[in-house]
């Protein structure tokens, strides 16, 4: 379960930035998650409500934007959505593809207090 080590960066970013604010607890965390980064968000969910036990992101509103998948095609250069990592371009067939959104991995902000 690779989402458990995510969740743990997560957690690992949020505290050290809290810490240099010099703030005691994180009310909110808001997290962009790529509907192609391969994060299984049950696990995710699963993950989370574990490890945050004990941390400054215990009580924290968690907040995840998920980031639809789009792509462009370097044959043709049309953009397109994106659902799966291997689809073609609708337009002209072609596999060879540059994901421009959707594999997105981050935290986007913190409200600290």
């Amino acid at each position: 379960m690779h989402e458990l080590s995510i969740v743990l960066s997560i957690i690992d970013i949020a505290q050290q930035q809290a810490i240099k604010e010099d703030a005691a607890v994180i009310e909110e965390i808001e997290i962009d998650i790529g509907c192609l980064s391969t994060v299984e968000m049950n696990a995710f969910d699963f993950a989370w409500q574990q490890a945050v036990k004990e941390t400054m992101l215990e009580k924290a509103e968690r907040k995840i934007n998920r980031i639809n998948g789009k792509a462009r095609c370097s044959g043709c250069e049309v953009f397109f959505p994106l659902k799966n990592l291997y689809d073609a371009c609708p337009k002209c067939g072609e596999h060879l593809i540059d994901i421009v959104e959707g594999k997105e991995l981050r935290v986007r902000s913190l409200i600290v207090s």
